[in-house]
């Protein structure tokens, strides 16, 4: 019922463009990317002015690879609501206009005709992702010139910065018109195999291993390591499944995006406080499904689809910090990193230890720079460390899902990656 009144209320919003499902105004729409390939968007003006185009664009892509930026990082994480479908108090909409994708395609509303048009690496994710954008900027040409940002979360970081390089490059092949600025990568899939060796010291650390199971997880780690250095990708991806596996035997209950997290153990699953529309009976594909679809008027179902990841089987583990490296050498756009500092699945020092081999005209600078604690409203939130584009953020009080887990401290970052056009 409550899920019902909301949907009702927000068929009275008035604004700048189209109701949609939510307290913004809206606009949204598909792009064929390629024949059989669509990908969808969903636009939040933000509610900081009338005049949109005063504010940023920040584009939102969400990990997995396959989860739906329009689902979880909408609902879940900075969308205007929450997931118990109240208004959020730190959306991203009330400071800049927020570009929810689903990507790549076959992800959440973007659907192929068949699973021969699923991307299979990481490249074609990129070339997909220009075709969009030159469709969003075709149908909204006014948001051309207003500075661009794009900000990810786990695998979406890895899609992002190959992504960056691609838009870059076409901008100046006059290929596309757009205000390019910065990426925000967060706890990000950047080099898989610094987040595999780094389990097994982040948990025994915090307490979570006994030394035999510490050099059990080692071991395991460096397979994966060799099967990378041969050029194994599936097998890696293999490995790395089973390196999960053992982590959830060795250290029960553990959380992989936040170890902090709570677990029961009599069901042996996470404990979560039940959000309102799941106590209802509506889960993910329910809310989407019979909800949101009916509200923007969409024919296609949104779709958890696990065959995402399998087409990119061959493409998970592979490493894209020479892709970061070439933002920094090639470009004039700002490479932020963030990381929360109680994630495991892409915990902070295996993110620091690819960050700190970056070869940038900043690098010496880098590693002799230190890093400086930043607060929020009297409190220390994290630490930050520049050099020439490049900045890192180190989020307290924060698993994987930084803009839920400390949203004071993101709402930070983002005025820093965005040269404080936000108040």
């Amino acid at each position: 019922m409550r899920a019902s009144i909301f949907i009702i209320c927000s068929l009275f919003t008035v604004g700048l463009a189209r109701t949609g499902f939510g307290p913004t105004d809206q606009e949204w729409g598909y792009v064929t990317v390629r024949e059989g390939a669509h990908m969808f968007w969903w636009l939040h003006y933000t509610t900081a002015t009338k005049n949109s185009t005063q504010r940023p664009l920040v584009i939102w892509l969400q990990g997995g690879p396959g989860g739906s930026s329009t689902q979880y990082g909408n609902f879940e994480e900075l969308g205007p609501w929450d997931s118990d479908l109240n208004p959020r108090n730190y959306s991203w909409t009330n400071h800049v206009n927020v570009l929810f994708v689903d990507n790549p395609v076959g992800t959440g509303f973007s659907y192929v005709e068949n699973n021969d048009d699923l991307t299979m690496n990481n490249q074609q994710i990129a070339k997909d992702f220009i075709v969009l954008l030159q469709g969003f900027y075709k149908e909204l040409p006014q948001f051309e010139t207003v500075p661009l940002y794009i900000f990810c979360e786990s695998y979406g970081g890895k899609m992002t910065a190959e992504i960056a390089l691609n838009l870059y490059q076409a901008i100046q092949a006059g290929n596309i018109s757009s205000n390019f600025k910065g990426i925000g990568l967060g706890d990000s899939w950047i080099s898989p195999i610094d987040s595999c060796l780094t389990w097994a010291p982040y948990l025994y650390e915090q307490g979570f291993l006994d030394t035999q199971q510490y050099n059990n997880l080692d071991s395991e780690a460096k397979k994966i390591q060799t099967l990378i250095d041969n050029g194994h990708w599936i097998q890696a991806t293999l490995a790395w499944g089973n390196l999960e596996g053992l982590v959830e035997k060795y250290a029960t209950g553990v959380d992989f995006y936040n170890i902090l997290t709570k677990a029961s153990s009599t069901k042996n699953k996470l404990y979560l406080p039940q959000n309102d529309y799941k106590s209802l009976g509506i889960n993910d594909n329910t809310l989407m499904n019979e909800y949101v679809k009916p509200a923007l008027n969409l024919i296609h179902n949104w779709d958890d689809n696990s065959k995402v990841f399998e087409y990119l089987i061959e493409d998970f583990m592979k490493p894209v910090t020479q892709i970061v490296e070439r933002l920094l050498n090639e470009t004039d756009i700002t490479v932020a990193v963030y990381n929360g500092q109680l994630d495991l699945i892409v915990d902070t020092p295996g993110t620091i230890s690819w960050v700190d081999r970056l070869q940038f005209p900043e690098s010496s600078q880098w590693i002799s720079n230190p890093k400086r604690a930043f607060s929020v409203e009297k409190f220390y939130e994290g630490y930050e460390k520049t050099a020439g584009k490049l900045a890192f953020y180190w989020v307290l009080r924060a698993g994987h899902m930084v803009p839920r887990d400390n949203p004071n401290a993101m709402f930070y970052i983002l005025q820093q990656v965005t040269d404080n056009f936000i108040v």
